[in-house]
């Protein structure tokens, strides 16, 4: 599996950044503009995601064992890793797995624990779509509005939407492997023992991901953590705060 990625190139330790469920390296392309202005990023497109291959088994040992071979071809011993969400569970993976390889590790708002949030609604409206190809973003919209009522959840799934061979739309993700493996998307991390490095865990005060009721099995799991709340920031904090995010990562990955 040989996963896209963007790399912005330069000297020195690069931050790797892993985005979520329905994600792609192109979420981050604002916080990249920033954070290149002072050292090498890499941006994943994890698989089914973005435009690396798409392939079955969402299990995250095999997601870290992709991002562990890029960093194998990039001749890169050692990285700061960012994780959003899924990501944030790659990421916690691979730290486990190979703590060598992760100097520093940021994980955003989501928990080494299985998850019961559902994507039912989602997979509909995607499925919608499929079935009646759209000939444009707003009728894309209109679509997936019988099933999700968020615009901009709606707005966020569409960044996966590519004009297809006839000329309508497309999901350009793995929509048939990701749906057939999602029972571990909301499981634990695979890896086993704690990864006892520098950690920043960062949560939306609106979010109820990381809530304090999960924190003992963040800490079993990642027992240097750092636990910081973003104000007025749901799930997609980077998105939602973007400024929060940015001095968040910035005080952190300064010390």
């Amino acid at each position: 599996m040989e996963l896209h990625h963007v790399d912005t190139g330069g000297a020195g330790r690069p931050l790797v950044v892993l985005h979520g469920l329905f994600g792609s390296a192109d979420n981050w392309r604002s916080h990249i503009k920033r954070w290149q202005e002072s050292r090498r990023v890499i941006a994943v497109d994890l698989r089914n995601h973005g435009k690396s291959p798409h392939q079955s088994g969402m299990g995250y040992a095999a997601q870290a064992a992709d991002v562990d071979a890029l960093l194998d071809r990039l001749a890169i011993d050692s990285c700061d890793l960012l994780g959003h969400s899924m990501g944030g569970k790659v990421a916690i993976t691979l730290a486990r797995q190979s703590p060598e390889r992760v100097a520093r590790l940021i994980v955003a708002d989501i928990a080494p624990i299985a998850y019961e949030h559902g994507h039912e609604a989602i997979f509909k409206a995607m499925r919608a779509v499929e079935r009646q190809p759209p000939a444009d973003r707003k009728e894309a919209d209109r679509i997936m509005a019988g099933f999700v009522e968020t615009p901009a959840i709606r707005q966020f799934l569409a960044t996966n939407l590519v004009r297809g061979e006839n000329a309508t739309l497309e999901w350009r993700v793995g929509l048939d492997e990701i749906e057939d493996d999602y029972a571990h998307i909301v499981a634990v991390p695979d890896g086993s023992g704690a990864y006892t490095g520098p950690t920043l865990v960062l949560r939306g005060e609106r979010s109820d991901y990381v809530g304090d009721d999960v924190l003992p099995a963040v800490e079993s799991v990642l027992p240097e953590a750092r636990i910081e709340t973003i104000p007025d920031a749901g799930h997609w904090l980077h998105a939602e705060q973007p400024e929060a995010f940015q001095e968040a990562l910035a005080r952190f990955l300064a010390v």
